[in-house]
Protein backbone atom coordinates (compact mmCIF):
# COMPACT_ATOMS: atom_id res chain seq x y z
CA UNK A 1 0.00 0.00 0.00
CA UNK A 2 1.14 3.52 -0.77
CA UNK A 3 1.89 5.93 2.06
CA UNK A 4 -1.02 8.14 3.11
CA UNK A 5 0.17 11.15 1.10
CA UNK A 6 -2.42 12.66 -1.21
CA UNK A 7 -1.67 14.67 -4.32
CA UNK A 8 -4.02 17.63 -4.77
CA UNK A 9 -5.28 19.25 -7.94
CA UNK A 10 -7.28 22.25 -6.78
CA UNK A 11 -10.61 22.91 -8.45
CA UNK A 12 -12.08 26.23 -9.48
CA UNK A 13 -14.22 26.77 -6.44
CA UNK A 14 -17.71 28.12 -6.61
CA UNK A 15 -18.11 31.59 -5.16
CA UNK A 16 -19.06 32.03 -1.51
CA UNK A 17 -22.38 33.53 -2.63
CA UNK A 18 -23.20 30.53 -4.83
CA UNK A 19 -22.19 28.09 -2.10
CA UNK A 20 -24.27 29.85 0.54
CA UNK A 21 -27.29 29.87 -1.75
CA UNK A 22 -26.97 26.09 -2.12
CA UNK A 23 -26.45 25.51 1.61
CA UNK A 24 -29.59 27.51 2.39
CA UNK A 25 -31.70 24.71 0.89
CA UNK A 26 -29.53 21.80 -0.27
CA UNK A 27 -32.13 19.04 -0.19
CA UNK A 28 -30.51 15.61 -0.45
CA UNK A 29 -28.12 14.50 -3.18
CA UNK A 30 -28.79 17.52 -5.39
CA UNK A 31 -25.45 19.35 -5.22
CA UNK A 32 -21.83 18.27 -4.87
CA UNK A 33 -18.73 19.87 -3.45
CA UNK A 34 -15.77 21.15 -5.46
CA UNK A 35 -13.50 18.11 -5.10
CA UNK A 36 -13.43 14.32 -4.97
CA UNK A 37 -10.90 11.68 -3.93
CA UNK A 38 -9.72 9.00 -6.35
CA UNK A 39 -7.46 6.01 -5.66
CA UNK A 40 -6.63 3.40 -8.27
CA UNK A 41 -5.94 -0.26 -7.46
CA UNK A 42 -4.44 -2.89 -9.71
CA UNK A 43 -3.88 -6.56 -8.99
CA UNK A 44 -0.23 -6.20 -9.97
CA UNK A 45 0.64 -3.09 -7.94
CA UNK A 46 -2.02 -2.69 -5.25
CA UNK A 47 -3.27 0.72 -4.16
CA UNK A 48 -1.70 3.65 -6.00
CA UNK A 49 -1.05 7.23 -4.90
CA UNK A 50 -4.32 8.76 -3.67
CA UNK A 51 -5.46 11.93 -5.41
CA UNK A 52 -7.73 14.85 -4.64
CA UNK A 53 -9.23 16.01 -7.93
CA UNK A 54 -11.79 18.56 -9.10
CA UNK A 55 -15.27 17.06 -8.90
CA UNK A 56 -16.37 15.94 -12.34
CA UNK A 57 -16.62 13.09 -14.84
CA UNK A 58 -14.21 10.19 -14.52
CA UNK A 59 -12.66 8.38 -17.51
CA UNK A 60 -14.76 5.35 -18.35
CA UNK A 61 -14.08 2.92 -21.17
CA UNK A 62 -17.27 1.43 -22.69
CA UNK A 63 -15.88 -2.00 -21.87
CA UNK A 64 -15.31 -1.19 -18.19
CA UNK A 65 -16.37 -4.25 -16.26
CA UNK A 66 -18.62 -2.35 -13.85
CA UNK A 67 -20.91 -1.51 -16.77
CA UNK A 68 -21.32 -5.14 -17.78
CA UNK A 69 -20.92 -7.23 -14.63
CA UNK A 70 -21.97 -4.89 -11.83
CA UNK A 71 -18.84 -4.96 -9.67
CA UNK A 72 -19.69 -1.90 -7.58
CA UNK A 73 -20.05 -1.18 -3.85
CA UNK A 74 -20.61 1.96 -1.81
CA UNK A 75 -21.07 3.46 1.63
CA UNK A 76 -23.14 6.29 3.06
CA UNK A 77 -21.92 8.45 5.93
CA UNK A 78 -21.98 12.06 7.12
CA UNK A 79 -19.69 14.82 8.36
CA UNK A 80 -21.09 17.20 10.97
CA UNK A 81 -20.08 20.70 12.04
CA UNK A 82 -20.03 20.98 15.83
CA UNK A 83 -20.71 24.21 17.68
CA UNK A 84 -16.98 24.80 18.27
CA UNK A 85 -16.32 24.56 14.51
CA UNK A 86 -14.81 21.06 14.52
CA UNK A 87 -15.78 18.84 11.60
CA UNK A 88 -16.47 15.26 12.66
CA UNK A 89 -17.60 11.90 11.33
CA UNK A 90 -19.64 9.21 13.06
CA UNK A 91 -17.90 5.83 13.33
CA UNK A 92 -16.06 6.04 9.98
CA UNK A 93 -14.00 2.93 10.72
CA UNK A 94 -17.26 0.96 10.78
CA UNK A 95 -18.05 2.21 7.28
CA UNK A 96 -14.59 1.13 6.13
CA UNK A 97 -15.01 -2.35 7.59
CA UNK A 98 -18.45 -2.75 6.03
CA UNK A 99 -17.15 -1.61 2.64
CA UNK A 100 -14.54 -4.33 2.90
CA UNK A 101 -17.22 -6.91 3.73
CA UNK A 102 -19.02 -5.83 0.57
CA UNK A 103 -15.74 -5.94 -1.36
CA UNK A 104 -15.17 -9.56 -0.40
CA UNK A 105 -18.63 -10.54 -1.60
CA UNK A 106 -18.28 -8.65 -4.91
CA UNK A 107 -14.69 -9.84 -5.54
CA UNK A 108 -13.28 -6.32 -5.26
CA UNK A 109 -10.09 -5.35 -3.41
CA UNK A 110 -10.26 -4.47 0.26
CA UNK A 111 -9.04 -0.99 1.13
CA UNK A 112 -7.04 -0.47 4.35
CA UNK A 113 -9.23 1.12 7.01
CA UNK A 114 -6.72 3.91 7.62
CA UNK A 115 -6.65 4.76 3.90
CA UNK A 116 -10.46 4.86 3.76
CA UNK A 117 -10.63 7.23 6.74
CA UNK A 118 -7.77 9.35 5.41
CA UNK A 119 -9.61 9.74 2.10
CA UNK A 120 -12.73 10.95 3.89
CA UNK A 121 -10.68 13.33 6.05
CA UNK A 122 -8.84 14.72 3.03
CA UNK A 123 -12.05 15.54 1.19
CA UNK A 124 -13.73 17.11 4.22
CA UNK A 125 -10.64 19.20 4.90
CA UNK A 126 -10.32 20.63 1.38
CA UNK A 127 -14.08 21.23 1.07
CA UNK A 128 -14.63 22.28 4.69
CA UNK A 129 -16.67 25.31 3.66
CA UNK A 130 -19.30 22.94 2.27
CA UNK A 131 -20.11 21.42 5.68
CA UNK A 132 -23.32 23.24 6.64
CA UNK A 133 -24.12 24.51 10.11
CA UNK A 134 -27.92 24.73 9.96
CA UNK A 135 -30.25 22.69 12.13
CA UNK A 136 -30.05 18.98 11.22
CA UNK A 137 -27.79 19.75 8.25
CA UNK A 138 -24.71 17.71 7.40
CA UNK A 139 -22.32 16.84 4.60
CA UNK A 140 -23.31 13.49 3.12
CA UNK A 141 -20.27 11.44 2.07
CA UNK A 142 -20.41 8.73 -0.56
CA UNK A 143 -17.31 6.48 -0.67
CA UNK A 144 -17.63 3.92 -3.46
CA UNK A 145 -15.62 1.46 -5.50
CA UNK A 146 -16.01 0.37 -9.11
CA UNK A 147 -14.27 -2.22 -11.25
CA UNK A 148 -12.98 -0.25 -14.23
CA UNK A 149 -10.78 -2.74 -16.05
CA UNK A 150 -11.65 -2.79 -19.77
CA UNK A 151 -12.53 -6.32 -20.84
CA UNK A 152 -15.48 -8.55 -21.62
CA UNK A 153 -15.46 -11.80 -19.73
CA UNK A 154 -17.01 -13.11 -16.55
CA UNK A 155 -14.20 -12.91 -14.01
CA UNK A 156 -13.17 -10.58 -11.21
CA UNK A 157 -11.63 -7.37 -12.55
CA UNK A 158 -7.95 -6.75 -11.97
CA UNK A 159 -8.30 -2.97 -11.81
CA UNK A 160 -10.60 -0.92 -9.60
CA UNK A 161 -11.07 2.66 -8.49
CA UNK A 162 -12.10 3.92 -5.04
CA UNK A 163 -13.67 7.37 -4.93
CA UNK A 164 -15.24 9.68 -2.36
CA UNK A 165 -17.69 12.44 -3.27
CA UNK A 166 -19.66 14.73 -0.97
CA UNK A 167 -23.05 16.42 -1.05
CA UNK A 168 -24.47 18.94 1.45
CA UNK A 169 -27.68 17.60 2.98
CA UNK A 170 -30.58 19.38 4.59
CA UNK A 171 -32.80 17.91 7.32
CA UNK A 172 -34.51 14.67 6.31
CA UNK A 173 -37.72 15.80 8.00
CA UNK A 174 -38.84 19.41 7.55
CA UNK A 175 -41.31 20.71 10.10
CA UNK A 176 -40.74 17.91 12.58
CA UNK A 177 -40.30 14.15 12.49
CA UNK A 178 -43.14 12.57 10.51
CA UNK A 179 -44.22 8.91 10.60
CA UNK A 180 -44.39 7.16 7.23
CA UNK A 181 -46.50 4.49 5.58
CA UNK A 182 -44.76 1.44 4.16
CA UNK A 183 -45.94 -1.15 1.64
CA UNK A 184 -45.33 -4.88 1.95
CA UNK A 185 -43.91 -6.25 -1.29
CA UNK A 186 -45.45 -9.69 -1.79
CA UNK A 187 -44.33 -10.31 -5.38
CA UNK A 188 -40.71 -9.11 -5.37
CA UNK A 189 -37.70 -9.91 -3.20
CA UNK A 190 -34.73 -7.73 -2.42
CA UNK A 191 -32.30 -10.62 -1.87
CA UNK A 192 -32.08 -14.38 -1.54
CA UNK A 193 -30.11 -16.83 0.58
CA UNK A 194 -26.46 -16.81 -0.44
CA UNK A 195 -26.95 -13.69 -2.54
CA UNK A 196 -25.65 -10.15 -2.09
CA UNK A 197 -28.27 -8.94 0.40
CA UNK A 198 -25.69 -8.24 3.13
CA UNK A 199 -23.47 -6.25 0.73
CA UNK A 200 -24.02 -2.57 0.07
CA UNK A 201 -24.02 -2.77 -3.71
CA UNK A 202 -26.01 -1.03 -6.39
CA UNK A 203 -27.74 -4.19 -7.59
CA UNK A 204 -29.64 -4.54 -4.31
CA UNK A 205 -30.99 -1.02 -4.64
CA UNK A 206 -31.82 -1.48 -8.31
CA UNK A 207 -33.88 -4.53 -7.32
CA UNK A 208 -35.89 -2.35 -4.91
CA UNK A 209 -36.86 0.36 -7.41
CA UNK A 210 -39.86 -1.39 -8.99
CA UNK A 211 -41.33 -2.38 -5.60
CA UNK A 212 -40.66 1.17 -4.40
CA UNK A 213 -42.70 2.50 -7.31
CA UNK A 214 -45.50 0.11 -6.39
CA UNK A 215 -45.34 1.38 -2.81
CA UNK A 216 -45.71 4.95 -4.03
CA UNK A 217 -48.72 3.93 -6.11
CA UNK A 218 -50.34 2.76 -2.85
CA UNK A 219 -49.56 6.03 -1.06
CA UNK A 220 -46.54 4.69 0.80
CA UNK A 221 -43.08 6.21 1.21
CA UNK A 222 -41.13 2.98 1.67
CA UNK A 223 -41.32 -0.71 0.82
CA UNK A 224 -40.81 -3.68 3.17
CA UNK A 225 -39.23 -6.92 1.96
CA UNK A 226 -39.58 -10.37 3.46
CA UNK A 227 -37.34 -13.43 3.11
CA UNK A 228 -38.12 -15.05 -0.24
CA UNK A 229 -37.87 -18.48 1.38
CA UNK A 230 -40.68 -17.81 3.88
CA UNK A 231 -42.76 -14.88 2.54
CA UNK A 232 -43.44 -13.80 6.13
CA UNK A 233 -40.05 -13.39 7.83
CA UNK A 234 -39.05 -9.72 7.64
CA UNK A 235 -35.74 -8.72 6.07
CA UNK A 236 -35.57 -4.92 5.78
CA UNK A 237 -36.92 -1.91 3.94
CA UNK A 238 -35.60 -0.79 0.58
CA UNK A 239 -32.71 1.00 2.24
CA UNK A 240 -33.21 0.82 6.01
CA UNK A 241 -33.25 -1.68 8.88
CA UNK A 242 -36.43 -2.25 10.88
CA UNK A 243 -37.20 -2.22 14.62
CA UNK A 244 -40.41 -3.06 16.49
CA UNK A 245 -40.92 -1.82 20.06
CA UNK A 246 -42.87 -3.89 22.54
CA UNK A 247 -45.04 -2.39 25.28
CA UNK A 248 -42.42 -3.27 27.91
CA UNK A 249 -39.74 -1.32 26.00
CA UNK A 250 -38.08 -4.35 24.39
CA UNK A 251 -36.67 -3.68 20.92
CA UNK A 252 -37.04 -6.44 18.34
CA UNK A 253 -35.08 -6.36 15.07
CA UNK A 254 -34.45 -8.95 12.35
CA UNK A 255 -31.23 -10.87 12.90
CA UNK A 256 -28.36 -10.54 10.43
CA UNK A 257 -29.16 -13.60 8.34
CA UNK A 258 -27.08 -12.80 5.26
CA UNK A 259 -30.04 -11.19 3.51
CA UNK A 260 -29.88 -7.76 5.15
CA UNK A 261 -27.35 -5.01 5.63
CA UNK A 262 -25.37 -4.76 8.84
CA UNK A 263 -26.49 -1.21 9.49
CA UNK A 264 -24.18 1.07 11.47
CA UNK A 265 -27.16 3.09 12.70
CA UNK A 266 -28.83 -0.21 13.65
CA UNK A 267 -25.75 -1.30 15.61
CA UNK A 268 -25.53 2.07 17.38
CA UNK A 269 -29.21 2.07 18.38
CA UNK A 270 -28.89 -1.43 19.81
CA UNK A 271 -26.02 -0.21 22.01
CA UNK A 272 -27.90 2.92 23.13
CA UNK A 273 -30.97 0.85 24.00
CA UNK A 274 -28.87 -1.56 26.06
CA UNK A 275 -27.23 1.41 27.80
CA UNK A 276 -30.73 2.34 29.02
CA UNK A 277 -31.35 -1.15 30.30
CA UNK A 278 -33.75 -2.03 27.51
CA UNK A 279 -33.78 -5.57 26.20
CA UNK A 280 -32.92 -6.04 22.52
CA UNK A 281 -33.90 -9.18 20.61
CA UNK A 282 -32.11 -9.90 17.32
CA UNK A 283 -34.08 -12.77 15.82
CA UNK A 284 -36.49 -13.76 13.08
CA UNK A 285 -39.45 -11.38 13.04
CA UNK A 286 -42.60 -11.97 11.01
CA UNK A 287 -45.35 -9.80 9.59
CA UNK A 288 -47.78 -12.09 11.41
CA UNK A 289 -46.11 -11.27 14.74
CA UNK A 290 -46.22 -7.54 13.98
CA UNK A 291 -49.94 -7.69 13.14
CA UNK A 292 -50.88 -9.76 16.16
CA UNK A 293 -48.78 -7.60 18.48
CA UNK A 294 -50.47 -4.38 17.41
CA UNK A 295 -53.93 -5.96 17.70
CA UNK A 296 -53.10 -7.22 21.19
CA UNK A 297 -51.34 -4.03 22.28
CA UNK A 298 -48.01 -5.78 22.91
CA UNK A 299 -46.25 -3.98 20.02
CA UNK A 300 -46.62 -0.23 20.34
CA UNK A 301 -44.04 1.33 18.01
CA UNK A 302 -42.12 0.62 14.81
CA UNK A 303 -39.31 2.51 13.13
CA UNK A 304 -36.75 2.17 10.37
CA UNK A 305 -33.18 3.38 10.63
CA UNK A 306 -30.31 4.34 8.36
CA UNK A 307 -27.76 7.06 7.70
CA UNK A 308 -30.00 9.50 5.83
CA UNK A 309 -32.88 9.85 8.29
CA UNK A 310 -31.25 8.21 11.35
CA UNK A 311 -34.68 7.05 12.56
CA UNK A 312 -37.89 7.10 10.52
CA UNK A 313 -41.04 6.43 12.56
CA UNK A 314 -43.55 4.07 10.95
CA UNK A 315 -47.27 4.78 11.24
CA UNK A 316 -48.64 1.89 9.21
CA UNK A 317 -47.77 -1.17 7.17
CA UNK A 318 -50.08 -1.65 4.20
CA UNK A 319 -50.62 -4.91 2.36
CA UNK A 320 -53.00 -6.01 -0.35
CA UNK A 321 -55.25 -7.61 2.29
CA UNK A 322 -54.88 -5.65 5.54
CA UNK A 323 -53.25 -2.64 7.22
CA UNK A 324 -51.32 -2.54 10.49
CA UNK A 325 -51.86 1.00 11.81
CA UNK A 326 -50.47 2.69 14.93
CA UNK A 327 -52.64 5.74 14.20
CA UNK A 328 -51.91 8.87 16.22
CA UNK A 329 -49.66 6.87 18.57
CA UNK A 330 -46.86 7.20 15.99
CA UNK A 331 -44.19 8.31 16.45
CA UNK A 332 -43.80 6.63 19.82
CA UNK A 333 -41.75 7.90 22.78
CA UNK A 334 -38.91 5.38 22.52
CA UNK A 335 -38.56 6.04 18.79
CA UNK A 336 -38.27 9.78 19.37
CA UNK A 337 -35.98 9.59 22.40
CA UNK A 338 -33.53 7.21 20.67
CA UNK A 339 -33.47 9.49 17.64
CA UNK A 340 -32.82 12.53 19.83
CA UNK A 341 -30.00 10.75 21.66
CA UNK A 342 -28.23 9.48 18.56
CA UNK A 343 -28.50 12.74 16.61
CA UNK A 344 -27.35 14.57 19.74
CA UNK A 345 -24.17 12.48 19.79
CA UNK A 346 -23.63 13.08 16.08
CA UNK A 347 -24.12 16.85 16.29
CA UNK A 348 -22.17 17.22 19.54
CA UNK A 349 -25.03 18.23 21.84
CA UNK A 350 -25.02 14.97 23.82
CA UNK A 351 -22.26 13.03 25.53
CA UNK A 352 -20.42 10.49 23.35
CA UNK A 353 -19.90 7.66 25.88
CA UNK A 354 -18.57 5.14 23.37
CA UNK A 355 -16.11 7.36 21.49
CA UNK A 356 -18.03 7.13 18.23
CA UNK A 357 -17.14 10.65 17.07
CA UNK A 358 -13.97 10.98 14.97
CA UNK A 359 -12.66 14.52 14.57
CA UNK A 360 -11.71 15.05 10.91
CA UNK A 361 -10.79 18.74 11.08
CA UNK A 362 -9.97 20.47 14.36
CA UNK A 363 -11.86 23.60 15.39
Amino acid sequence: MTELAFTRTTADRRSPAEREAILADPGFGNYFTDHMVSIVWTKADGWQTPEVLPYGPIPMDPASSVLHYGQEIFEGMKAYRHADGALVAFRPEENARRLNESARRLSLPEIPVELFVAAVRELVEIDADWVPSGADQSLYLRPFMIADESFLGVRAAERARFLVIASPAGPYFTGGVKPVSIWLSETHSRAGRGGTGAAKCGGNYAASLLPQSEAAAHGCQQVLFTDSATDDTIDELGGMNLFLVRADGTLVTPRLNGNILNGITRKSLIQLAKDRGLAVEERDVTVREWRAGVEEGTITEAFACGTAAVITPIRELKTADFTIDFGDAAPGPITLSLREELTGIQFGTREDPHGWIDVLVEA
